[in-house]
């Protein structure tokens, strides 16, 4: 079974929502045989390059919203990301574009690493205050997780994985993604937003019950076998 994610590595509802299919994934009691794919999706493709703003006062500004508003909607995201065991710091964040990320993401794939690197990028920018737009931040983290250093720095200094971030991007827009994170399961399931442990281990039950149908038992009653090493007579 495949699941591909379209997430973003600044959005906070995609932290929280890894960590909820995470969870549900454990549950599952098919879990080895589902193959996990972290698709691209820019929040914001028109963010600069860093910005070293209140994330807060641009939140209000965005929406319209109070800054008092603004910085109630950050709490309340901290202590639900605290109760899946999540240390939000807004305060230490800055607005970054996420364009090269993504890029890095598609190279971590290659190396069997992307849940690695999908998970340090949001831990990096959510709890450190990491700028996921620089490339010495960026090899830095690849580094973390495993990936060769030299081999990432290549990749982020060239446009190496680009037409990956923008085909996912476009994908994204013919299956009606306009949020995120969203799940896709084999392609006939669809789940928005960070929901539930239990909504999403359900999901993948079903999808599951889809793809591999229990066999119907025809005629009544047993006919004549063999079992346990005897026969009937």
């Amino acid at each position: 079974m495949k699941v591909e994610i379209f997430s973003d590595v600044v959005c906070p509802w995609c932290a929280i929502g890894k960590r909820r299919f995470e969870r549900a994934l454990d549950l599952f009691e098919h879990a080895e045989e589902v193959e996990v794919v972290w698709r691209s999706f820019e929040l914001d493709p028109r963010a600069p390059a860093v910005e070293h703003a209140d994330l807060a006062e641009h939140l209000a500004a965005k929406y319209g919203m109070s800054l008092a508003e603004a910085r109630a909607s950050q709490e309340r995201l901290t202590r639900m990301a605290g109760e899946e065991g999540l240390d939000f710091h807004f305060e230490r964040a800055s607005r970054a574009n996420t364009f090269d990320a993504h890029r890095l993401l598609h190279f971590a794939r290659e190396q069997g690493l992307q849940g690695e690197l999908k998970g340090r990028l949001l831990s990096a920018y959510f709890s450190e205050g990491a700028v996921v737009s620089d490339h010495a931040e960026l090899v830095r983290l690849a580094e973390e997780v495993g990936l060769d250093g030299g081999e990432a720095a290549e990749v982020l200094s060239s446009g190496m994985y680009g037409d990956q971030v923008r085909a996912d991007e476009a994908e994204a827009r013919e299956l009606g993604v306009n949020g995120v994170p969203f799940f896709v399961i084999d392609r006939r399931y669809g789940i928005s937003g960070a929901q539930s442990t239990q909504t999403v281990l359900g999901a993948l039950r079903e999808a599951w019950s889809a793809s591999h149908p229990a066999l119907e038992a025809v005629g009544a009653g047993g006919g004549a076998a063999c079992e346990d090493g005897s026969c009937a007579i």
